[in-house]
C-alpha cells in the first residue's frame, strides 16, 4: 500500500507533467470548428472554399487520386489559379502516382511539389502522411481524409463510405497550420523549378501570416483551460524537433483520463508506452474502448491481435470494425478532449512519417465525434477474452510470428526507436 506522502508526490509529479504538456502546444481560443464524417462532405466544402479564395490555396495530401473526387478538387485548383490565386500542392512520392491531371497543373499556374519521390529518398524512408489545406488566411483543414473517392479501396468498391474524419478550422489555429505547410514547402523545394505563375510573374504573395503571428505573440500564454472556453491546438510530428509530439499528446490525455477513453485507429501497433497507458487507465477504473480496423493489410490483421491479451486482461474493451474500411484516426477522452488527424498508432506514423492532428478541448464537436465512435463500436465485432485465448494454436503462432516480424522491421526503420 502506498503511503500518503508517496501518493501526494505522484500527484504533484503528474500535475507538473500536465502543465508542461499544456505549455508545449499552442492552445488557442476563439476558433471555429466543423467536423466532417465523410469525404463527400469534406470535398464539397473544400471545393466551395477554393472557389471563394482570393489570394492563396495550399494543399498537402498523402494520396491524390485521378477519380471523381480528385478531378473535382483539381478543377477547383485550376479555376483558382486562372483568376490569379497562388495555388500550391504537396503530394507524397509513394502515396500518389504520377497522374495525367498533373500535366495540366504547372502550365496553368498550379505549383506542385513531391515529398520524397522514391521509397528511400532525400528524407530517408519518411513519407508525408498529412492531410492539410489552408485557404487564404481564413480556413484550414486537418484530418485523415485523402483526396480519393469514399467508396474506392485500391480499385475495389466498398460496401459503405470509408469511415473517416476531417475538421474545418477558422481562427488563430489557422496560422499554425499555414506555418506547418510553409515549412514543408521550403523543405522540399530542392529539385523543383520555380513555377511561372501566369499574370503574376512567379512572385509569391506577401507574408500573409505576419499579422496573425503578431496577434498570437500578444496573447496571454496562461493555461487556456482556465477560461472554460473551447480551445484547439495543432500538433504535428516530424523528424526534426517534434519527433514524438503526437504520441505525447495521446499519453498525456490517457494519463489524465478519469472516466472514459474511446480510441479508433486502423493500424494499431503502438509502442509499449502507449499500451501501458491504456492498460493502466483500464485498471484504475476508466472505461477504455478500442476500435481497430481490419482487412486492408493481411500482415497487420495477423500481427495486431498479438497485442490483445494484455489489453483484454487489464479490462480494455476491443472491437474490430468490418462494416467498411476504417480509416479514421480519432480519440475522445472524458467527453472533453478529442483528436482528429492523420496519425495512425503504429511505428511509421509515430516515429517516421510526417503527421498532423488537431487536439480539441471542451469543444461541442467532441460530442459528435464521441457519438460516431460509440456507434462504430456497437457496429463492430467484440473480442472476448475467453474466445481469444481459445483460438487455434496455428493462429496463435501466426499472430506471434507476424507481430515479431513487424517489430523487427520497425526496429530497423526507426533505428531502434520502436519498442
Amino acid at each position: 500500500m502506498k503511503s500518503l506522502a508517496t501518493r501526494r508526490f505522484a500527484r504533484l509529479r503528474q500535475s507538473l507533467r500536465n502543465r508542461r504538456y499544456w505549455r508545449r502546444y499552442r492552445f488557442t481560443t476563439g476558433n471555429g470548428i466543423e467536423l466532417f464524417r465523410s469525404g463527400n462532405e469534406y470535398f464539397d466544402t473544400l471545393t466551395r472554399r477554393i472557389d471563394a479564395a482570393t489570394h492563396d490555396v495550399a494543399l498537402e495530401t498523402y494520396i491524390f487520386c485521378d477519380d471523381e473526387a480528385g478531378q473535382k478538387i483539381s478543377a477547383a485548383l485550376l479555376r483558382a489559379a486562372a483568376r490569379g490565386v497562388r495555388v500550391r500542392v504537396i503530394t507524397d512520392g509513394v502515396g500518389t502516382a504520377k497522374l495525367a491531371l498533373f500535366t495540366d497543373w504547372l502550365p496553368n499556374g498550379v505549383e506542385h511539389r513531391i515529398y520524397n519521390p522514391h521509397i528511400f529518398g532525400r528524407f530517408g524512408f519518411s513519407r508525408t502522411h498529412r492531410k492539410l489545406a489552408v485557404i487564404d488566411e481564413t480556413y484550414a483543414y486537418c484530418g485523415g481524409i485523402n483526396i480519393v473517392d469514399d467508396f474506392d479501396n485500391n480499385g475495389a468498391r466498398l460496401p459503405h463510405p470509408r469511415w473517416d474524419f476531417a475538421v474545418e478550422l477558422s481562427g488563430p489555429v489557422v496560422t499554425d497550420i499555414r506555418e506547418a505547410f510553409e515549412a514543408q514547402w521550403r523543405r522540399i523545394r530542392i529539385g523543383h523549378k520555380p513555377a511561372e505563375m501566369p499574370g503574376a510573374g512567379g512572385e509569391p504573395p506577401p507574408d500573409l501570416g505576419r499579422s496573425a503571428r503578431l496577434r498570437m505573440r500578444r496573447r496571454a500564454r496562461g493555461d487556456v483551460r482556465e477560461t472554460g472556453l473551447p480551445c484547439v491546438a495543432f500538433v504535428a510530428r516530424d523528424n526534426l524537433v517534434n519527433r514524438r509530439a503526437i504520441e505525447k499528446a495521446y499519453l498525456t490525455a490517457i494519463g489524465q483520463a478519469r472516466t472514459e477513453v474511446l480510441l479508433a485507429n486502423p493500424y494499431f501497433m503502438p509502442g509499449r508506452k502507449l499500451r501501458r497507458a491504456l492498460t493502466h487507465a483500464a485498471r484504475r477504473g476508466v472505461d477504455v474502448r478500442l476500435i481497430i480496423g481490419r482487412k486492408e493489410f493481411a500482415a497487420l490483421d495477423y500481427a495486431v491481435p498479438f497485442l490483445y491479451r494484455a489489453l483484454l486482461r487489464a479490462g480494455v474493451r476491443i472491437a474490430e470494425y468490418e462494416k467498411t474500411l476504417l480509416h479514421g484516426k480519432v480519440a475522445v477522452v472524458d467527453s472533453s478532449w478529442g483528436t482528429v488527424g492523420s496519425s495512425n498508432l503504429d511505428a511509421l506514423s509515430l516515429l517516421v512519417n510526417n503527421e498532423a492532428n488537431v487536439v480539441l478541448v471542451a469543444d461541442p464537436e467532441i460530442h459528435d465525434l464521441r457519438a460516431a465512435i460509440l456507434t462504430a463500436f456497437d457496429e463492430s465485432r467484440r473480442i472476448d477474452l475467453a474466445h481469444y485465448e481459445a483460438r487455434p494454436r496455428v493462429e496463435r503462432i501466426l499472430n506471434w510470428l507476424a507481430y515479431n516480424t513487424y517489430r523487427a522491421v520497425m526496429k530497423v526503420l526507426t533505428v531502434g526507436g520502436y519498442d
